[in-house]
């Protein structure tokens, strides 16, 4: 069984926005459980990378990348 990897960096980023997981997915455009499945770690669309991205000012191809980490964010 494969496990699933926390996305620290996005809870981080979250974190350091101020935001909640619901004002996140509403500034997004998406539902809040797709939000927490995102930073949980589970696969998500390419469509609803870009628009988290989007939200956080990142580039969307993180949430792909199976090394990813904090260091690896370009955020304004």
């Amino acid at each position: 069984m494969k496990q699933i990897k926390r996305r620290d960096w996005l809870i981080e980023l979250r974190y350091s926005k101020g935001l909640t997981q619901e004002k996140a997915a509403k500034m997004s455009g998406i539902e809040r459980s797709t939000y927490t499945k995102a930073e949980n770690g589970s696969t998500i669309g390419v469509k609803t990378a870009k628009k988290i991205a989007d939200t956080f000012g990142i580039d969307w191809t993180l949430f792909f990348e199976s090394d990813c980490d904090e260091k690896g964010q370009n955020t304004a």
